[in-house]
């Protein structure tokens, strides 16, 4: 039968290759890697303390504690909404996907993370938009309808607030760089 290993800070495609190798590194056989999480073959004897250390050593972290696990679930499903541009209700989506209701997930969330679920929320929108920016694919008010928002002025506030600067302060600088 398959283990599942639920690994911590794992946000992006560049972790799932870190977690990869460094799995692989250790010579363990894996099924499939997820954000979040990592499928491993059976009947491997797995040094954990070893592998727990290779992924401290990357930013990453094992999870044993049921209330990490729930955090993490949160912030996987949360990240995967936004970065498929799947932004409608994602609060009522994630509490649904996690079988839990939203009091709940967001006292543990707050408890944990020391930020509020929207105002996390809020920070993974503002990394899409500085990737769309980056890209130079979308115009602001295409970005802006990207993630749900009803204008460009709400989003330019939010950025703003945020961040310190402009939407096009921001491009700017990465245009110059």
């Amino acid at each position: 039968m398959s283990e599942i290993v639920l690994i911590k800070n794992m946000v992006c495609g560049r972790c799932k290759t870190t977690v990869l190798k460094l799995f692989n590194d250790a010579n363990i056989e894996i099924e499939s890697v997820e954000l979040g999480k990592v499928v491993v073959k059976d009947h491997q004897n797995i040094n954990y303390s070893s592998l727990e250390d290779s992924l401290i050593e990357k930013g990453f972290e094992l999870m044993k504690d049921s209330s990490d696990i729930l955090i993490e679930k949160i912030k996987v499903s949360m990240i995967k909404r936004v970065t498929q541009n799947n932004t409608l209700n994602i609060l009522s989506e994630v509490t649904k996907e996690l079988g839990k209701n939203y009091a709940t997930i967001s006292k543990v969330f707050s408890r944990s993370e020391g930020i509020t679920l929207e105002k996390y929320l809020i920070n993974l929108k503002i990394e899409k938009v500085k990737e769309h920016i980056q890209l130079n694919d979308l115009n602001f008010t295409e970005i802006a309808y990207s993630l749900n928002y009803n204008n460009s002025s709400h989003l330019a506030k939010q950025f703003k607030n945020n961040t310190g600067i402009t939407m096009t302060a921001y491009k700017k600088i990465r245009d110059m760089g």
